[in-house]
Protein backbone atom coordinates (compact mmCIF):
# COMPACT_ATOMS: atom_id res chain seq x y z
CA UNK A 1 0.00 0.00 0.00
CA UNK A 2 1.53 3.54 -1.18
CA UNK A 3 1.30 6.14 1.72
CA UNK A 4 -1.65 7.94 -0.42
CA UNK A 5 -3.48 5.02 -0.36
CA UNK A 6 -3.13 4.87 3.33
CA UNK A 7 -3.77 8.65 4.17
CA UNK A 8 -6.93 8.22 1.99
CA UNK A 9 -8.17 5.43 3.75
CA UNK A 10 -7.47 6.70 7.08
CA UNK A 11 -9.19 10.07 5.76
CA UNK A 12 -12.51 8.24 4.92
CA UNK A 13 -12.27 6.09 8.20
CA UNK A 14 -12.19 9.72 9.93
CA UNK A 15 -15.12 11.43 8.14
CA UNK A 16 -17.08 8.29 8.31
CA UNK A 17 -16.47 8.27 12.34
CA UNK A 18 -17.54 12.13 12.69
CA UNK A 19 -20.55 11.37 10.87
CA UNK A 20 -21.52 8.45 12.86
CA UNK A 21 -22.53 11.74 15.49
CA UNK A 22 -22.33 14.75 12.74
CA UNK A 23 -21.72 16.64 16.28
CA UNK A 24 -18.89 19.55 15.73
CA UNK A 25 -18.67 19.02 19.84
CA UNK A 26 -17.87 15.03 19.32
CA UNK A 27 -15.09 13.42 21.17
CA UNK A 28 -12.60 12.31 18.73
CA UNK A 29 -11.63 8.68 19.23
CA UNK A 30 -7.95 7.98 17.48
CA UNK A 31 -7.70 4.38 17.44
CA UNK A 32 -3.70 4.66 16.45
CA UNK A 33 -0.36 4.39 18.57
CA UNK A 34 -0.12 8.15 19.26
CA UNK A 35 3.46 8.75 18.59
CA UNK A 36 2.72 7.24 14.62
CA UNK A 37 1.74 8.82 11.42
CA UNK A 38 -1.54 7.36 11.46
CA UNK A 39 -2.26 9.44 14.38
CA UNK A 40 -0.93 12.40 12.97
CA UNK A 41 -3.21 11.89 9.92
CA UNK A 42 -6.35 10.75 11.34
CA UNK A 43 -5.93 13.99 13.58
CA UNK A 44 -5.26 16.21 10.60
CA UNK A 45 -8.56 15.05 8.93
CA UNK A 46 -10.91 15.27 12.02
CA UNK A 47 -9.51 19.03 12.78
CA UNK A 48 -10.81 19.60 8.75
CA UNK A 49 -13.91 17.45 9.30
CA UNK A 50 -15.22 19.93 12.41
CA UNK A 51 -13.82 23.02 10.69
CA UNK A 52 -15.44 21.96 7.62
CA UNK A 53 -18.85 22.00 9.97
CA UNK A 54 -18.34 24.98 11.34
CA UNK A 55 -17.54 26.65 8.31
CA UNK A 56 -21.00 25.52 7.18
CA UNK A 57 -23.17 26.82 10.77
CA UNK A 58 -21.67 30.37 10.77
CA UNK A 59 -22.59 30.98 6.86
CA UNK A 60 -26.68 30.53 8.64
CA UNK A 61 -27.83 33.98 8.16
CA UNK A 62 -29.72 33.83 11.03
CA UNK A 63 -26.77 32.79 13.66
CA UNK A 64 -26.83 35.34 16.64
CA UNK A 65 -24.09 37.90 16.21
CA UNK A 66 -22.28 36.66 19.90
CA UNK A 67 -22.65 33.06 18.60
CA UNK A 68 -20.98 34.06 15.34
CA UNK A 69 -17.63 35.54 17.43
CA UNK A 70 -17.80 32.38 19.69
CA UNK A 71 -17.71 30.44 16.41
CA UNK A 72 -15.21 32.40 14.68
CA UNK A 73 -12.53 32.15 17.60
CA UNK A 74 -12.97 28.09 17.63
CA UNK A 75 -12.26 28.37 13.24
CA UNK A 76 -9.03 30.32 14.11
CA UNK A 77 -7.79 28.20 16.86
CA UNK A 78 -8.86 25.18 14.56
CA UNK A 79 -6.52 27.25 11.81
CA UNK A 80 -3.74 27.23 14.24
CA UNK A 81 -3.77 23.40 14.96
CA UNK A 82 -4.21 22.08 11.33
CA UNK A 83 -1.06 24.63 10.56
CA UNK A 84 0.88 22.91 13.73
CA UNK A 85 -0.37 19.41 12.68
CA UNK A 86 0.62 20.06 8.75
CA UNK A 87 4.30 21.10 10.26
CA UNK A 88 4.51 17.99 12.12
CA UNK A 89 3.99 15.68 9.60
CA UNK A 90 6.79 17.55 7.76
CA UNK A 91 9.36 17.24 10.84
CA UNK A 92 8.16 13.52 10.13
CA UNK A 93 8.72 13.17 6.35
CA UNK A 94 12.35 15.66 7.38
CA UNK A 95 13.33 12.79 9.46
CA UNK A 96 12.29 10.02 7.11
CA UNK A 97 14.25 11.35 4.18
CA UNK A 98 17.24 12.58 6.68
CA UNK A 99 19.82 10.16 5.31
CA UNK A 100 19.35 10.24 1.63
CA UNK A 101 22.34 12.55 0.28
CA UNK A 102 20.48 14.73 -2.44
CA UNK A 103 21.87 14.20 -6.24
CA UNK A 104 24.29 17.08 -7.45
CA UNK A 105 21.24 18.40 -9.39
CA UNK A 106 18.87 17.76 -7.02
CA UNK A 107 16.14 19.94 -7.42
CA UNK A 108 13.33 21.91 -5.10
CA UNK A 109 9.36 21.23 -4.95
CA UNK A 110 6.96 24.53 -4.49
CA UNK A 111 5.35 22.67 -1.36
CA UNK A 112 6.34 20.55 1.32
CA UNK A 113 4.82 17.15 1.22
CA UNK A 114 2.39 17.58 4.16
CA UNK A 115 1.06 20.83 2.83
CA UNK A 116 -0.07 18.11 0.10
CA UNK A 117 -1.26 15.91 2.30
CA UNK A 118 -3.82 18.84 3.98
CA UNK A 119 -5.26 18.85 0.39
CA UNK A 120 -5.82 15.13 0.07
CA UNK A 121 -7.87 15.74 3.34
CA UNK A 122 -9.92 18.68 1.96
CA UNK A 123 -10.18 17.02 -1.00
CA UNK A 124 -11.69 13.81 0.73
CA UNK A 125 -13.96 15.93 2.64
CA UNK A 126 -15.07 18.00 -0.47
CA UNK A 127 -15.52 14.04 -2.18
CA UNK A 128 -17.89 12.84 0.55
CA UNK A 129 -20.08 16.03 0.96
CA UNK A 130 -20.08 16.30 -3.15
CA UNK A 131 -21.30 12.47 -3.11
CA UNK A 132 -24.02 13.40 -0.63
CA UNK A 133 -25.28 15.72 -2.73
CA UNK A 134 -25.66 13.58 -5.65
CA UNK A 135 -27.57 11.23 -3.49
CA UNK A 136 -30.21 14.02 -2.11
CA UNK A 137 -33.49 13.18 -2.56
CA UNK A 138 -35.20 16.52 -2.32
CA UNK A 139 -33.00 18.29 -4.81
CA UNK A 140 -33.96 17.92 -8.78
CA UNK A 141 -32.27 16.41 -11.61
CA UNK A 142 -30.15 18.96 -12.50
CA UNK A 143 -28.72 19.96 -8.96
CA UNK A 144 -27.42 16.29 -8.79
CA UNK A 145 -26.35 16.56 -12.63
CA UNK A 146 -24.44 19.48 -11.81
CA UNK A 147 -22.94 17.79 -8.46
CA UNK A 148 -21.77 14.70 -10.25
CA UNK A 149 -20.27 16.31 -12.86
CA UNK A 150 -17.89 18.16 -9.86
CA UNK A 151 -17.51 15.59 -8.51
CA UNK A 152 -15.87 13.22 -10.70
CA UNK A 153 -13.43 16.39 -11.43
CA UNK A 154 -12.69 15.68 -7.52
CA UNK A 155 -12.06 12.30 -7.33
CA UNK A 156 -9.50 12.39 -10.66
CA UNK A 157 -7.98 15.54 -8.46
CA UNK A 158 -7.69 13.08 -5.59
CA UNK A 159 -5.91 10.48 -7.76
CA UNK A 160 -4.42 12.81 -9.54
CA UNK A 161 -2.74 14.91 -6.09
CA UNK A 162 -2.05 11.35 -4.71
CA UNK A 163 -0.06 9.92 -7.66
CA UNK A 164 2.09 13.41 -7.25
CA UNK A 165 2.83 13.19 -4.02
CA UNK A 166 3.78 9.31 -3.87
CA UNK A 167 6.57 10.38 -7.05
CA UNK A 168 7.56 13.32 -4.68
CA UNK A 169 8.29 10.59 -1.59
CA UNK A 170 9.88 8.64 -4.62
CA UNK A 171 12.23 11.46 -5.64
CA UNK A 172 13.26 12.39 -2.28
CA UNK A 173 13.65 8.72 -1.64
CA UNK A 174 16.36 8.56 -4.72
CA UNK A 175 17.73 12.08 -3.94
CA UNK A 176 16.50 13.86 -7.12
CA UNK A 177 14.51 16.42 -4.98
CA UNK A 178 15.66 17.97 -1.79
CA UNK A 179 13.21 17.77 1.19
CA UNK A 180 13.23 21.18 3.15
CA UNK A 181 10.66 21.80 6.05
CA UNK A 182 9.63 25.52 6.02
CA UNK A 183 7.02 27.33 8.98
CA UNK A 184 4.30 29.11 8.34
CA UNK A 185 5.59 31.37 10.69
CA UNK A 186 1.68 32.84 11.58
CA UNK A 187 1.70 36.68 13.04
CA UNK A 188 -1.86 37.60 13.68
CA UNK A 189 -2.01 34.50 16.59
CA UNK A 190 1.04 35.96 17.95
CA UNK A 191 0.54 38.42 21.05
CA UNK A 192 3.94 39.62 20.30
CA UNK A 193 3.56 40.03 16.04
CA UNK A 194 -0.10 40.79 15.93
CA UNK A 195 -0.10 44.87 16.50
CA UNK A 196 -3.86 44.90 17.74
CA UNK A 197 -2.96 42.39 20.26
CA UNK A 198 0.64 43.86 21.67
CA UNK A 199 -0.51 47.95 21.07
CA UNK A 200 -2.99 47.11 24.03
CA UNK A 201 -0.42 45.73 26.09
Amino acid sequence: MTFTEQANRIFRQVIDDYHLTDNVDAAIHNPYSRDSIEYSLYTKCWIDTVQWHYEDIIRDPHINPHEALSLKRLIDRSNQERTNLVEDIDTYFYRLYSDVTPLPDARLNTESPAWAVDRLSILALKIYHMQEQVDRKDADDSHRKKCQAKLKVLLEQQKDLSLALDQLFDDYQSGRKIMKVYRQMKMYNDPSTNPVLYKKN
